[in-house]
């Protein structure tokens, strides 16, 4: 049987649906909760982060990290090794990742009206339609933030399925059988140039995956072991980078040749970022002094530490809640909640964080209770960048240590 993926809105009574088929097909059901299982056992991403990175927004320190573009190239990979394979439902949206050249693979869309999709979330009186709602615009914002991540598209954009299924106008068996009726179609058979469309996924996810850990983003594609990679930021010194590239990538197995070239955005502003995994690249400015902390945040950047500014307490926790910072630098006197409170609250939320305490009005008896609470050091203004800098490194060996290794 040829590849089936079902992508679906909640409560539209996809999961019936799947079942069903692979019940009629004996066909092995692989949701996106099994992918992510692997993904995060094989590569130590938990799994809220996981699902954050490949269903949310990009974060504030993707543009250093390039963590985004990692996740989604090692699911890529996991992804190219189902392929391998046959007789399989995928559930959820990371058959998205999968080519439209992999024709054996057919598509369905599972949706219905919102209305259907209240009544049916409702029927069980474990939700209200208040929180039902809620839930189904939760997670139509992560369909809608990895279609229009990958494609530019909304995510029930009709040219991204082979079939849609109205599931409020047709009901289960209707729906099977229409899959089935489709799969037995040559235009959803496995062929030769399915298969090498197949192959060339699975080098390109084999390329991105060594390319992303060794700190580079590049858009990269694949034809028969041929490998194009496309720069799409600006550079300054492009030819050095294309040397980097062909020489990381021509080491891979299954690669014949690389060439290198320029994408549509690589005249625009945004710079292209090698990501070092050596340095910090998720640290926290927080201070009320708008002028003193801009100047470090970009003296800081000199040495290329990642950045991001906030400019009081109430702030820094809303970011850290939303983001995950790994070294926050932080001053105490500040309106509103202060540094005290902003540490003890972030310690408590989440202790991975190092807090650099760094104050122009503390004293011993400030400096003792930080470090009770669980700063990681406490300076004083002025203080001298490379002391900082050293600190900020400092702390960010300990997290490392910590993990095991590289951050992710």
């Amino acid at each position: 049987m040829p590849i089936v993926s079902i992508t679906s809105g909640i409560f539209s009574n996809a999961e019936k649906i799947v079942e069903k088929l692979a019940s009629e097909t004996g066909g092995r059901i692989i949701r996106d909760s099994d992918l992510i299982e692997i993904l995060c056992r094989h590569h130590n991403i938990k799994t809220d982060k996981a699902e954050r990175l490949l269903l949310g927004k990009p974060l504030v320190f993707n543009q250093f990290t390039h963590e985004k573009e990692r996740t989604f190239a090692y699911m890529k990979s996991i992804m190219a090794d189902f392929l391998k394979g046959d007789n399989i439902i995928f559930h959820g949206f990371m058959s998205h990742l999968i080519p439209p050249e992999v024709s054996h693979v057919m598509k369905v869309l599972v949706i219905a009206e919102l209305r259907f999709r209240l009544e049916q979330s409702t029927n069980g009186g474990e939700l209200s339609e208040k929180d039902a709602e809620k839930k189904i615009r939760a997670w139509d914002e992560k369909a809608m933030s990895l279609t229009d991540y990958l494609f530019k598209k909304e995510p029930w954009d009709s040219s991204l399925f082979d079939i849609l299924i109205p599931s409020d106008k047709v009901d289960t068996e209707s729906a099977v059988g229409l899959i089935m009726e489709n799969i037995l179609k040559d235009t959803v058979k496995e062929t030769a140039a399915s298969r090498k469309a197949c192959e060339d996924f699975s080098l390109v996810a084999k390329v991105e995956t060594i390319l992303v850990e060794n700190g580079h983003d590049v858009i990269v594609s694949a034809d028969n072991g041929f490998v194009k990679l496309k720069i799409d930021k600006n550079i300054l010194m492009l030819s050095r980078l294309q040397d980097e590239l062909k020489s990381i990538v021509l080491k891979i197995p299954g690669v014949k040749d690389v060439e290198t070239g320029v994408g549509k955005n690589f005249y625009k502003a945004d710079v292209y970022r090698r990501f070092d995994f050596d340095v910090p690249s998720k640290v926290l400015l927080v201070d009320d002094e708008r002028e003193f902390v801009q100047t470090l945040s970009e003296r800081l950047s000199i040495r290329d530490v990642g950045t991001h500014v906030v400019y009081d307490g109430g702030e820094a926790l809303d970011f850290i809640e939303d983001e995950e910072p790994e070294v926050m630098i932080l001053d105490l006197k500040m309106p509103g909640v202060d540094g005290f409170e902003v540490l003890r609250r972030a310690k408590n939320t989440n202790p991975d964080i190092e807090v650099i305490v760094l104050t122009g009005h503390g004293s011993e008896k400030d400096e003792k209770l930080c470090m009770e609470i669980g700063a990681f050091a406490y300076l004083q203004k002025p203080v001298d960048i490379e002391i900082l800098n050293e600190s900020i490194k400092n702390a960010y060996d300990k997290i490392k240590s910590k993990s095991g290794g590289v951050i992710l």
